[in-house]
């Protein structure tokens, strides 16, 4: 999904500071992406993102540091502006506050607040009550 905007069945299920957040009822993943014209360091919009999703202040989240170096994560993905060349797309994937978190090379960040159930039936997910519709 990364590159391209998100597809027509992803639901927008709120905004974090001026960024919408998209619902992809096929993978049960939240998804969203920094804004190119504006620097926000990544760190700062993956936690404002998780605490969207997850209903809690970012205060209430695990701190960051405990997953990934903040700095580091913000150095890796400080290119996807257009002002700046990049070299590939690559991604980075961990765990945080109990999620699953990819984040793409062009900005887009994924979280899945259920990564266990990746193996699951949709079915099986769709009846979370944690999941928005």
């Amino acid at each position: 999904m990364s590159g391209t905007t998100p597809p027509d069945r992803p639901t927008p299920v709120g905004d974090t500071t001026e960024r919408t957040v998209y619902y992809d009822p096929d993978r049960g993943t939240y998804h969203t992406r920094c804004d190119a014209d504006a620097y926000e360091p990544v760190s700062t919009a993956l936690l404002l993102t998780v605490s969207s999703v997850l209903g809690v202040e970012p205060d209430d989240l695990e701190p960051l540091s405990e997953c990934v170096d903040p700095d580091a994560l913000n150095s890796l993905f400080a290119n996807w502006r257009a002002d700046e060349p990049r070299v590939g797309n690559g991604t980075v994937s961990f765990t945080f506050s109990q999620c699953g978190v990819t984040i793409h090379g062009d900005g887009e960040i994924v979280i899945d607040p259920d990564p266990s159930a990746a193996s699951e039936p949709a079915s099986d997910r769709e009846s979370d009550p944690r999941r928005f519709s």
